[in-house]
């Protein structure tokens, strides 16, 4: 089983998920018991007034028969023209014919018609619900088709609003009749039969309208107005708006009057959205209902303008009527959780109209806001028991890289099907004028919320207002595009502005004007429309399939069992016409971030446009050119311009243009089917069962003996009263206070997106099987650690220029290496420092590097560089002084080349006049002779400063410069500039021997062949200390005190340049440094590679002369199953492809287990404060750093050149404070996720404090590991120390000041540090105790007696003879066939290497000549023994994932 990944330093404390609710509003007419306004509140006009119509809806329609003699009845109303006012008679002409008139007729006395329809007799049945008039009011028949054979019958059917369904239910409030063949369209609003009432052939075509409506009399309106809230103050982060309660009641709250009998009507539920300064939005639930309205607070006009008061007896009340008034309960959230909103607002409503209950309304409201939360990852489902029969059940949304809305795709595609609904998409895509009315308030902000994200990614940058109220109704006439949602009665008032396209959602009609008229469906890309326009059409029909009922109305074991089911099928569908529209999005930009224009220069005016940003010539000739006029009219859309904006600087949106990137890359728009697999998926949330219960508030306790009785009743919505609301303190069982998330608020964020890391997971998988793409993965994940710590690490160096340099250096040994990244932080941290210091010149290097690596950037990736670019100060002036020094170098470095042949040909003469006989008793010159040192020679440059050696310090230290001027601090020269350059390149061959350097002017420089000066000497300058640039951190910098080298200085002449240059070109003994490391690299060199001169700026070679810490790394790990030690290269290959596992894989038993990761910290520095100790000096036989090497002939000693006590110039004589530990060995991909989440938590700086060992030492050690393990910088040794010295002073200028590096040395150790003494000895550790080399521990054991010399020296000699063969067969003859043989804790191809290396030195092993001898042997021995028992024995070698693995991270080298 898979370990979970391990957080160390205690679990942080669990934060509380975000609040549903925010606030509580109740909104209508203002006072209590005051007379209302005299005058009402009418809005302004926003469009040509219709004259006013009837108040009553139409309660029957009837056929009369002209021809037979039939009258209209009684208070019918006849319709004689069409709507055009052309004349109209049915079937006219014909002989026989009846001439048939339509009549209707308006009344209360019963309920009012909802629908019509036209029934063709003998083709079809009746509707369920309808009724069909087959006779006139005079019994004759009722056909309205023309006699004779082939007509059908032809009759209307209609259907009736439910008995008691009150004096607001919807009803049919006019009717009328168009003729298409006089050019008469459908009236605005008006649903229009598609049968025909004329079908024989004659007559022209006649089809009957119809508009649903309230029809309503005796209204005032009045403006809404904020009647009371919870909570009471402001949240500093999500102030209360003040336009609240004008959309709680979009239409004005009214005061009406109504029969007396009426009943009240169901409550309207409504959803809006509000729109913030910033983009962001707020979405708002209102719940609209009646409440009685005293006749006291009218006056005398308003009673008569109701209809309270006769008009003929004046003064005179009318008995039968009652006044109600309309008000609002509302909530507001920052999550459309639309369904949980009208649970709870309807339970509140009912709460009011009920009663007695024990509790007051007020508890529930503040119980709600206060202990329901937002569902997240560790509550996906919570059930919140409002009361013993009211309940909801929240669950959490699914996890898409989509913004999060309240969009309801298959409200749009059931409202207006897929035709329209691509019309609309265009007609949005174009930024025309859309209005969107209902009279269904709630279905309004759905499908608004649909129309603006289905453009995704584009982002509507115009006004949109989903629910817009009368009091914002001019908005319709402003001169910019709009989305807009009204209500469908506005229209009974005004018309419809004629630049505008309306959309009715009851009807399924959208009405446009022809000089308005969007483009044509057929400009779309033909092949993306047709699939998007199939895919539609074929989830249209899925519809009728699907569980349509209110939420609201489930009962609570439908809610725990078949919701989920039921409504995951919605989800599904929903996704799926989501999904459509993101499809065809991604076609219709296919390839653009080709024709993006990254900024590469200073920025000028101008430089955020959308020409200089993107080549939209380009890009439009890219594309189809029947698609050309839509991609002329979308390029100059606003939305456009925002997208190009947000892609090359980046926004809050940036996750989710990456995804939509992502999306790019699936789609093919060349193929008529979709893709197979989709763009948007359902995923799996966190696969928790958990359901969390809230509980309704608790009753107050009743007296002993008795039980509470109920108090509160209400008649209305009662006002809120501050001292019943609970009190939002925490009880015992409640959720965490919720806290902020701590985070640098300055330093860049380095993590990765959701899609990043479905990526980065991906290629994992994909990598695990295949060996050598393994070894790379893991590869690149350190890298990304490295990256991770990088804003830390330039924090805290005293030059922030250098240390980003660094990091760049860092990204070159990353492409000369083949590194393949799981994703681009390496790029996007660097460029965001980059940034964040102002060094745009390093972004656009960092840029051309990702290039030339084939690393095309991602959204955020670009965004960050181009943000560099542009908010970075740039060096004023022109570059030419810059210009002019790198001519200068140019011509420093042509002339070391011209001085080539020079020194070749003296080269050559030097070996003439060696192998002369007639000059071999000849002296030579001092110059000659300063080839050959005696010593390995290290050295110091900069690019701005000079590295003087002392000649009077044993050590050789450096005293560093921080200018270009000379270390006495003269002032700057350009010739001291020049001498500074050439010693820094190290090309020259100056002069043999050292000349005074007077002032760092040119005329020091020697750059012929000149005779040397006399006054120096090669033992001058001695070995370097493991000592940092002068631009180096100031936690890895040596620290030599200024004061100290200034007083050197005095008393030492200056050395010339040219001493300095003979000597840095002198070869030496030690293998130059490979061009991988940076400057800050750690000393161990990697094998000698080629360099070129710039090398020797960049890479010196240094190696500490003392330490005053030394910490010893281990990670080899023993597997408890089968008491066998696994090794690094084992443990990485056995790891899983999981971010989340910890186990890695036995790779002789396949036992899964935790591998452990060793520390030892030897601490030498004296207990009591004191200075710094000057290094000591070695033994006699140590070599002594800094002096001559020893000799090869020398076996002893080169073989303890690795031991601690020498390597460090201790002889084993000074106390140490030994500390160990063992901690968990983390794959980098489980580490990258855990210093993610301690990044997130903490921020970035926490990587440089000194208590990170103590707080997190898992990831610290590990980090440690790896850093070391790739030669990269770090700050991560200085910490140990920092965190045993304790805290730092108060006077300390920053928490990052930590101590010299060159005091820690860090070793990498291949096998365990302390062996198991009840084990065998491992036969290198006996090859030592034979050989009587000092080693860095003592075996404590006995060892057994068939592990003599003669077998170690009988198994190297065949090793040397390359019968790697008879060496294994002799160690497994001499231990035995198990159990009841030896027992060793490695496996033979491990004793064998060890022992090899032991023996020859690491510097003469090639360990990829051993494993080849080493599989040839293996196969040798197979064919006689067998693979399987070799294996049981555990004579294999490594896997190929194991190899690869240590070969992309390099060998430890080191036992």
């Amino acid at each position: 089983m898979a370990a979970d990944a391990v957080s160390e330093g205690g679990a942080m404390a669990e934060e509380r998920p975000p609040r549903l609710v925010d606030y509580f509003v109740i909104a209508g007419l203002s006072g209590s018991g005051a007379p209302i306004p005299e005058e009402p509140w009418v809005p302004e006009p926003s469009g040509p007034l219709r004259p006013p119509r009837p108040a009553d809806p139409i309660t029957d329609v009837a056929v009369i028969a002209r021809a037979l003699g039939e009258e209209v009845p009684q208070g019918y109303t006849c319709i004689q023209t069409s709507a055009g006012g052309h004349p109209l008679e049915l079937s006219a002409g014909l002989l026989g014919g009846t001439q048939p008139v339509i009549c209707y007729r308006r009344g209360r006395d019963k309920p009012p018609l909802v629908e019509l329809g036209v029934l063709y007799e003998g083709k079809e049945r009746p509707k369920p619900g309808f009724q069909v008039l087959d006779t006139t009011p005079y019994s004759h028949s009722a056909n309205l088709a023309p006699p004779g054979p082939g007509h059908p019958r032809t009759y209307l059917t209609y259907r009736r609003a439910a008995e008691g369904a009150g004096l607001h239910a919807l009803g049919i409030t006019d009717l009328c009749l168009v003729l298409p063949s006089k050019g008469e369209g459908t009236p605005h609003t008006y649903c229009r039969l598609p049968r025909n009432l004329n079908p024989g052939m004659w007559g022209p075509a006649v089809h009957l309208c119809y508009k649903v409506g309230l029809a309503k009399a005796n209204t005032l309106v009045y403006e809404a107005e904020l009647l009371g809230r919870y909570p009471e103050e402001d949240n500093e982060a999500f102030p209360l708006p003040e336009s609240v309660p004008v959309f709680c009641l979009p239409m004005g709250a009214t005061v009406e009057c109504w029969p007396a009998q009426t009943k009240y009507p169901v409550p309207v539920f409504s959803t809006f959205v509000l729109t913030g300064a910033a983009g962001d939005k707020v979405y708002g639930a209102a719940l609209q209902f009646y409440e009685a309205f005293p006749r006291a607070r009218l006056s005398e006009r308003q009673a008569r303008a109701l209809g309270l008061l006769s008009a003929v007896e004046r003064g005179r009340a009318l008995g039968g009527r009652a006044v109600r008034s309309r008000r609002a309960i509302a909530v507001l959230s920052r999550w459309p959780a639309f369904p949980a909103f009208r649970a709870f607002l309807t339970f509140l409503y009912r709460y009011s109209v009920s009663g007695p209950h024990r509790l007051p309304l007020e508890a529930h409201i503040s119980h709600f806001i206060h202990n329901v939360p937002f569902p997240s990852p560790q509550r996906p489902r919570i059930l919140v028991q409002m009361s013993p029969y009211d309940n909801l059940l929240l669950c959490q949304p699914v996890s898409s890289p989509l913004p999060l809305s309240g969009a309801s795709f298959l409200q749009l595609l059931q409202s207006l099907g897929p035709e329209l609904a691509v019309t609309l998409l265009l007609a949005v895509l174009t930024e025309h004028k859309l209005l969107v009315h209902s009279l269904r308030p709630d279905l309004l902000t759905s499908v608004c919320e649909a129309l603006v994200s289905m453009i995704f990614p584009l982002h509507w940058q115009c006004p949109y207002i989903p629910l817009c109220p009368l009091a914002l109704a001019d908005v319709l006439n402003a001169p910019v595009p709009f989305i807009v949602g009204i209500h469908s009665s506005y229209f009974d008032l005004h018309d419809p502005p004629a630049d505008v396209i309306c959309v009715d959602l009851d009807t399924n009609t959208l009405f446009q004007t022809e000089e308005k008229k969007p483009l044509s469906p057929r400009t779309l890309p033909r092949r993306p429309y047709k699939v998007l326009l199939a895919t539609l059409t074929h989830l249209y029909q899925q519809l009728d399939q699907t569980y349509t009922g209110p939420e609201e109305e489930a009962s609570l074991e439908f809610l725990l069992t078949d919701y989920e089911a039921v409504c995951g099928r919605r989800a599904r569908l929903e996704r799926e016409v989501q999904g459509a529209f993101l499809r065809f999005m991604a076609c219709l930009l296919k390839g653009y971030r080709d024709f993006l224009r990254p900024l590469t220069q200073a920025p000028s005016e101008g430089a955020r446009d959308v020409d200089n940003l993107f080549f939209l010539q380009g890009f439009l000739k890219s594309r189809e050119r029947s698609s050309h006029k839509l991609y002329c009219q979308l390029l100059r859309t606003q939305m456009f311009s925002q997208f190009i904006e947000e892609c090359s600087f980046g926004s809050a949106r940036h996750a989710a243009l990456e995804f939509f990137d992502s999306c790019v890359d699936k789609v093919h728009p060349e193929q008529d089917k979709p893709e197979p697999t989709p763009l948007v998926e359902l995923e799996e949330l966190s696969g928790s069962e958990l359901t969390v219960f809230i509980t309704p508030p608790e009753e107050p306790p009743a007296p002993e003996g008795s039980e509470s009785a109920p108090q509160y009743c209400y008649d209305g919505f009662p006002e809120l009263r501050a001292e019943l609301f609970e009190s939002p303190q925490e009880q015992p069982g409640a959720l965490p206070v919720p806290g902020p998330t701590r985070s640098a608020p300055n330093s860049p964020a380095p993590r990765r997106t959701k899609q990043e890391m479905k990526v980065a997971q991906r290629m994992a998988q994909k990598s695990a099987a295949v060996p050598e793409l393994w070894a790379r993965c893991l590869l690149g994940h350190c890298y990304g650690l490295w990256f991770l710590c990088l804003p830390a690490y330039v924090r805290s160096a005293p030059s922030r220029v250098q240390a980003l340099h660094t990091a760049y250096h860092v990204l070159r040994q990353m492409e000369s290496r083949k590194v393949v990244l799981p994703d681009e932080v390496c790029y996007r941290v660097l460029m965001q420092l980059c940034s964040h210091y102002g060094q745009p010149v390093l972004s656009v290097r960092v840029m051309l590097e990702m290039r030339r690596a084939g690393v095309v950037p991602n959204t955020i990736t670009y965004g960050y560089y181009n943000k560099a670019v542009l908010e970075s100060k740039w060096l004023s002036g022109t570059p030419g002084g810059r210009l002019r020094w790198a001519k200068l170098r140019n011509v420093v470095l042509g002339a070391a080349q011209f001085r080539q042949p020079l020194r070749e040909r003296r080269r050559r003469q030097q070996q003439q006049q060696a192998a002369a006989p007639e000059a071999g008793g000849a002296q030579t010159e001092p110059r000659l002779e300063r080839h050959s040192p005696t010593r390995p020679l290290q050295r110091q440059t900069t690019w701005a400063g000079r590295s003087f050696r002392d000649p009077a310090s044993p050590t050789g230290r450096l005293v560093k410069s921080g200018s270009l001027g000379s270390a006495r601090g003269a002032q700057p020269t350009v010739e001291a500039g020049v001498a500074h350059m050439i010693e820094a390149l190290g090309v020259l061959e100056p002069r043999g021997s050292p000349v005074p350097w007077r002032d760092g002017s040119l005329s020091d420089l020697s750059l012929t062949g000149e005779e040397p000066a006399s006054g120096g000497s090669p033992e001058d300058s001695g070995s370097a200390l493991s000592t940092q640039s002068t631009e180096a951190p100031e936690g890895l910098s040596g620290r030599t005190p200024k004061a100290g080298g200034r007083q050197d200085e005095a008393r030492t002449p200056r050395r010339g340049l040219g001493t300095r240059l003979q000597q840095l070109l002198t070869p030496s003994r030690r293998p130059p440094a490979s061009r991988g490391p940076p400057p800050e690299l750690p000393p161990d060199p990697p094998p000698p590679a080629r360099r070129s001169p710039m090398d020797s700026l960049l890479r010196p070679r240094e190696r500490p002369g003392s330490t005053a810490s030394e910490i010893l790394l281990s990670s080899c790990s023993l597997c408890r199953a089968c008491d066998s030690l696994v090794y690094d290269e084992e443990i990485m290959a056995g790891w899983a492809p999981d971010d989340s596992n910890l186990n890695t894989v036995c790779p002789f038993c396949a036992c899964p287990f935790v591998p452990l990761l060793s520390v030892q910290t030897l601490d030498s520095r004296p207990r009591a404060p004191s200075p710094k100790p000057a290094p000591a000096s070695g033994s006699r036989d140590a070599p002594v750093p800094g002096g001559p090497g020893p000799v090869l002939s020398d076996r002893r000693l080169c073989l303890a050149l690795d031991e601690p006590q020498l390597c460090n110039g201790h002889t084993g004589g000074t106390s140490r404070r030994v500390e160990a530990g063992a901690w968990a060995y983390l794959s980098p991909l489980v580490l990258r996720k855990e210093l993610e989440s301690l990044v997130e938590n903490e921020g970035s700086e926490v990587l440089a404090l000194p208590e990170l060992p103590a707080a997190h030492p898992i990831i610290f050690w590990n980090l440690l590991w790896y850093f070391q393990r790739l030669r990269l910088p770090s700050i991560l040794p200085c910490l140990v120390l920092a965190s045993c010295d304790g805290p730092p002073p108060p006077q300390a200028p920053s928490p990052w000041l930590t101590p010299d590096p060159a005091s820690v040395q860090v070793r990498l150790l291949w096998d365990v540090l302390t062996p198991d003494p009840s084990s065998c000895p491992p036969l290198y550790v006996l090859w030592r105790v034979h050989s009587q080399i000092p080693q860095r521990v003592v075996w404590p054991g006995p060892v057994p007696a068939p592990l003599s010399m003669d077998l170690l020296e009988s198994v190297l000699r065949y090793v040397g003879l390359s019968e790697v063969h008879k060496a294994v067969g002799l160690l497994l003859e001499t231990l035995g066939p198990p159990p009841t043989g030896l027992h060793l804790q490695r496996g033979i191809y491990r004793e064998i290497l060890f022992l090899t290396m032991a023996a020859l030195g690491k510097d003469h092993m090639d360990i990829v000549t051993f494993d080849k001898r080493y599989k040839s042997a293996f196969n040798k021995l197979a064919s006689s023994m067998g693979k399987e028992e070799l294996r049981q024995r555990r004579a294999q070698m490594p896997t190929a994932k194991a190899i690869d693995c240590r070969k992309c991270f390099g060998a430890l080298l080191e036992c």
